[in-house]
């Protein structure tokens, strides 16, 4: 496979930032998303866009020039009922055909829209974040694809002046437009006339962050962010255009990774989305490996918990692997990092099934930066390795907390949050840079051009008793190396403590380690097993003696019998784990973890 050039400028300044800039240019842009969807519905007009099963299992597709006709006939729809920014599309169900055209449509003719996480409808008790939602974007219309399951949601949190749009069923106490009749609208010039007047600063949509310490900000999305970021993504992985990539794909549109990234490369360059409608659990695995033994993708985008899981199955499946790989050009661990027993059980799999290893590669970027930002497109990419910046884009490290911060600067970067100001001015610099909170360091400081590795978040970080700084990311990342593949993350304490403790969150997997427990054991049953206790005690007192003083010495361990709750903003859609959100939530355990004679189930080191 090709891969783009893999070099930057350096700027080194009195204040003791850096700034890093590609050395290739980026180039010209369209300057609207949908651009892509009217050039391949005159290039490939019956080539498959959208895939996905129906409800009774069988697959659904959409060419991209019948996609282009139900986006104008939908646009038509939004433009008659005077949709605009302050007024938005609000899409509150998951990925699916319909979830594509009604944004694409928004898209096309200026109009914004937002996705916003099922669990805010579904999970929720009290609907705060979706009330938030609601309150913060005024939506002008509502989408649900199934009227019975979000019924209690639309109740609780929309305006009854509000409209809401439902695929399937209708909603009992309230009147709500079927989608069909949305399709039903015969398109004028109207919406002609509304995509010329689209340009580069118009907003393509809003995307939630995930709003573990506060209340979710609404990130502005404009179509300059959107397609420059593709470009950006051609520019650094060139075989994208060589072959229309096809990929098959859980991660969910209310995220920047999904949303923008992965269904963005589909569109910009011909491609198919075969939207899965499994997730990287040992519940949703199975529909994942069904839809895998079916179609083989181009490359393979999601977390490392799901691609554990693929590996598992693989050892036992060869059909499954070999389906996999027949023509996997590339790996993406998304949202966290890969531990490296993982990477090479990959490549054990990949060269038994075609001989050779795919090449993996890894990044960094945000909701606020489209997402791509900073690329490791290197074929002999090594876990942790994060890059160089992509083209169009300057990164600045400044000096934060003793670390460097990640900051960014380009088309790609959000303008701010959506009625927010006082945000949006604290998000930037002085000299325009975004603050992303991440921090990175240089793998080799005496050959920049190698690359940044990333650092943790600064915000995570603490300071012990002793005034030593503890780096959180090191230490979690040690942590689940060591525990591979049974330790899904660490959560790391001890902030005003005089030692370092842990919180550990196990995968399902960990029930492997006991003889005792039953088939499809709980987590709180994985837990407190005396065998995985005696496992975890064994991993605690290995991380302890490999530390090197009392802020890389983790001393102290609880097994948390509860996983984290997206509700909490504890956990993400995409599985990823917030530090503080987790020991805000947990704080009886914190408690328990540091008192001076702990009791069970703390473990000690030692």
């Amino acid at each position: 496979m090709s891969l783009g050039p893999y070099d930057a400028e350096v700027e080194y300044r009195p204040d003791g930032a850096i700034v890093l800039r590609s050395t290739e240019p980026l180039g010209d842009y369209p300057q609207r998303f949908t651009d892509w969807l009217q050039q391949w519905a005159r290039e490939r007009p019956d080539a498959t866009f959208l895939q996905e099963r129906d409800t009774e299992g069988n697959w659904r597709t959409l060419s991209y020039a019948s996609a282009l006709r139900q986006v104008r006939r939908l646009a038509q729809a939004l433009l008659q009922r005077g949709l605009d920014a302050q007024r938005p599309v609000m899409i509150l169900s998951g990925n699916s055909i319909e979830h594509a055209l009604l944004s694409l449509a928004a898209m096309h003719v200026g109009i914004a829209s937002v996705a916003v996480s099922p669990a805010y409808s579904l999970r929720s008790q009290d609907f705060e974040r979706l009330r938030h939602a609601v309150r913060l974007l005024t939506p002008g219309l509502v989408f649900v694809s199934d009227a019975a399951r979000f019924e209690r949601a639309v109740e609780a949190v929309v305006p009854p002046e509000v409209e809401v749009a439902c695929l399937r069923g209708t909603l009992a106490r309230r009147s709500c437009t079927a989608f069909d009749a949305l399709l039903d609208t015969e398109p004028t010039t109207q919406v002609d006339q509304a995509h010329e007047r689209v340009g580069p600063d118009t907003i393509a949509k809003f995307l939630f962050t995930s709003g573990s310490t506060q209340l979710p900000k609404a990130v502005v999305n404009t179509h300059r962010m959107l397609c420059s970021n593709q470009l950006m993504y051609i520019r650094t992985y060139p075989y994208l255009r060589e072959e229309p990539p096809v990929l098959v794909d859980w991660l969910p549109w209310h995220h920047t990774a999904g949303g923008n990234a992965n269904l963005g490369l589909v569109l910009c360059n011909g491609g198919t989305m075969v939207i899965d409608d499994g997730k990287p659990t040992p519940e949703g695995m199975a529909a994942t490996l069904r839809n895998l033994r079916e179609v083989a993708p181009t490359a393979c985008y999601t977390v490392p918990q799901g691609l554990e899981a693929l590996v598992q199955a693989m050892k036992t499946d060869t059909v499954l692997r070999d389906r996999f790989f027949s023509r996997l050009r590339l790996i993406f661990p998304a949202g966290s990092a890969l531990p490296p027993a993982l990477k090479q059980a990959l490549e054990e799999q990949a060269v038994a099934s075609c001989g050779m290893r795919i090449p993996m590669t890894m990044g960094l970027g945000m909701t606020e930066t489209g997402p791509f930002a900073v690329s490791a497109h290197l074929p002999d990419w090594q876990p942790g390795l994060i890059g160089l910046p992509a083209p169009g884009v300057e990164v600045k490290l400044a000096p934060c907390e003793g670390k460097l911060e990640v900051r960014y600067r380009g088309p790609n970067i959000t303008p701010g949050y959506w009625r927010q100001p006082e945000l949006t001015a604290q998000a930037f610099d002085d000299e325009g840079f975004f603050r992303s909170g991440d921090a990175a360091s240089f793998v080799d400081p005496d050959r920049p051009a190698l690359g940044l590795r990333f650092d943790g978040r600064i915000a995570e970080d603490f300071k012990l008793t002793s005034g030593t700084w503890v780096n959180v990311g090191a230490l979690r990342a040690r942590v689940v190396a060591a525990g591979a593949p049974h330790v899904r993350d660490a959560v790391i304490a001890g902030h005003d403590r005089e030692c370092v403790g842990m919180l550990l969150v196990l995968h399902e997997s960990a029930a492997a380690l006991s003889d005792r427990l039953p088939e499809g054991a709980s987590l709180a049953q994985i837990a407190h097993d005396p065998q995985v206790r005696a496992w975890a005690q064994a991993l605690l007192d290995r991380v302890a003696a490999e530390g090197t003083g009392s802020s890389s010495r983790i001393v102290r361990a609880v097994v948390l019998d509860q996983p984290p709750s997206i509700e909490r903003g504890e956990a993400t859609d995409k599985g990823s784990i917030n530090q503080r959100a987790v020991l805000a939530a947990r704080a009886e355990w914190v408690e328990a973890l540091f008192a001076p004679e702990p009791a069970p189930p703390v473990l000690v080191a030692g």
